[in-house]
């Protein structure tokens, strides 16, 4: 049988690279990217071609083609999407939180995912099947004080991915979901050393990745977590 095909944005830190071996241990191959080419070619020379990455800085447009195009051209239309790339806005009410701030956090975490969506759907709805997993939050689905861009983007996924799921009536199922409380750079930055007391990333992945396999046209629409 022909091997299953995951691709994976942020896949150079936390979440992103922690499913890397989950999934190839699980007998699939990884495309993979992210913006760090030192960390891309530590991942390139751990895991071997016919696993895949590259640079990709999901926020630029031109990036998201190549990347887009060099999946299809080397695997075909993916199986799995998970759009985990994301950043998370320095902690500060909103009043003062710059405008580039503002504008990089909307550009990765929400522009990002639609972007690899545009390039990727139509090959996977021609196909007939599919699953892409746009990464929300608990802030996607409830708020907290300083983290309002971070909120505003992962509500975002949220409807983004519940229409976007109409759109394709099932044929891809398209899920936003809440990955849980991780212990990871990303959290520290807001709860610091209170992050401790969470799960690391490499034990999530044991979860989560499974969780992902199992994924279907049942799904689509489904606002999911991963679960505990």
């Amino acid at each position: 049988m022909k091997p299953k095909i995951v691709v994976i944005t942020g896949c150079t830190r936390g979440l992103g690279r922690a499913m890397i071996p989950i999934f190839i241990d699980a007998a699939w191959q990884v495309a993979g990217c992210g913006r760090d080419e030192s960390q891309l070619a530590e991942l390139r020379h751990q895991f071997r071609p016919p696993h895949f990455f590259e640079v990709c800085d999901v926020s630029c447009e031109a990036e998201v083609v190549s990347f887009c195009a060099a999946v299809l051209t080397s695997f075909g239309p993916p199986d799995l999407v998970l759009n985990n790339a994301a950043i998370i806005n320095p902690s500060a009410p909103l009043w003062e939180t710059s405008a580039s701030d503002f504008s990089r956090i909307i550009d990765i975490n929400l522009k990002g995912p639609a972007a690899m969506m545009r390039k990727l759907l139509p090959a996977m709805l021609e196909r007939g099947s599919g699953v892409i997993v746009n990464f929300s939050s608990g802030w996607g689905r409830g708020t907290a004080a300083g983290v309002a861009p971070y909120c505003a983007t992962k509500f975002a996924i949220e409807g983004l991915s519940m229409a976007t799921a109409q759109d394709t009536a099932g044929k891809v199922a398209i899920i936003p979901m809440n990955p849980g409380i991780i212990n990871t750079d990303m959290l520290r930055s807001c709860f610091g050393g209170g992050a401790a007391s969470y799960p690391d990333a490499a034990d999530w992945a044991k979860r989560a990745v499974p969780f992902f396999i199992q994924l279907g046209r049942k799904d689509n629409g489904r606002s999911l977590t991963v679960p505990a």
